[in-house]
């Protein structure tokens, strides 16, 4: 039996569904039932009727999943999967900045901790900040933890006061924009999408900007042949199976999560077989995180 095999008899047997994150190694993306990011996912999985999801992603992903689903078993194939932006803010920040603005909203993307989602007023995704921030009645703004995206959201919503903290992700931080423009110089035909995680060095060369999956929306509508791609690598397997007759590049120094990468087929065959590495919160982080992610929701229509 391949480990292919064994997945979809364990899925059955224990009334599984695989949900997988578009970073994750193609070998994965193959055996899930459902790819997508992370707020998608979630939310796709309160409408599923299975007993038990096995979150291919990292472990706020998993939280994410529990707050929306919190009667299904939410299992991680790798706890040590982690996203060291989900906890780039503290919360001594949170409470300076409210004490210095009485009148402040605290947005937090969605690429958090569940603890770090009790400190704010509305969640946000990056397909839809910009949306969420612009309806907001409040005038100033912290967006946390992520300072790139916050920046995008700023420049979007210019009559905001939109404030940042330092935080960032680690592997569209360093995207290059030197490395960028060079192969826009290789490829003169090729468009340029950019997730807006990445620095406004890199955002400002950009013929897109978007969520991953606004991206692989994006290469697949537009008539276009040629796309440079400054996200994670990992997304070329969506884009290539939507896309077999286009052409991607991604920068020399390739983007890769190397927590998203942790996750492997045998450790998918481990927490089916076993149930273990569930994802558990307290009642009380449930019920104050998950209030975020209902405001969010209701912005967001």
């Amino acid at each position: 039996m391949t480990k292919q095999e064994e997945i979809a008899k364990l899925k059955a047997e224990k009334d599984a569904v695989i949900l997988a994150h578009y970073y994750v190694a193609p070998d994965v993306q193959e055996v899930a039932d459902y790819i997508g990011d992370s707020f998608y996912l979630s939310k796709l999985a309160q409408g599923l009727p299975n007993a038990a999801i096995v979150f291919c992603g990292v472990n706020f992903m998993g939280e994410s999943g529990k707050l929306l689903s919190p009667d299904k078993q939410v299992l991680l194939p790798d706890v040590h999967a982690d996203c060291p932006m989900a906890h780039m803010v503290r919360k001594e920040d949170v409470d300076r900045f409210r004490q210095d603005y009485p009148d402040l909203a605290v947005v937090c993307y969605i690429n958090s901790t569940a603890e770090i989602k009790t400190w704010a007023d509305v969640c946000v995704t990056s397909a839809n900040a910009v949306k969420v921030v612009r309806s907001l009645p409040n005038q100033d703004i912290l967006f946390i933890p992520d300072q790139n995206l916050g920046q995008y959201v700023a420049q979007q919503v210019p009559e905001k006061n939109v404030m940042v903290v330092d935080g960032y992700c680690p592997i569209h931080h360093v995207i290059s924009a030197d490395e960028l423009r060079a192969l826009q110089t290789d490829h003169p035909q090729a468009q340029l999408l950019v997730h807006p995680e990445c620095p406004p060095a890199v955002r400002a060369l950009a013929d897109y900007i978007g969520s991953t999956s606004g991206i692989i929306k994006y290469a697949t509508e537009n008539e276009g042949q040629e796309f440079i791609v400054a996200t994670e690598a990992g997304v070329l397997y969506e884009l290539q199976k939507k896309n077999p007759h286009k052409t991607f590049y991604f920068p020399p120094t390739t983007p890769v999560c190397p927590d998203m990468k942790t996750i492997t087929l045998d450790k998918i065959i481990h927490v089916l077989k076993t149930g273990e590495n569930q994802t558990n919160l307290s009642t009380e982080v449930a019920a104050t995180a998950k209030l975020p992610l209902e405001r969010m929701l209701e912005l967001s229509k």
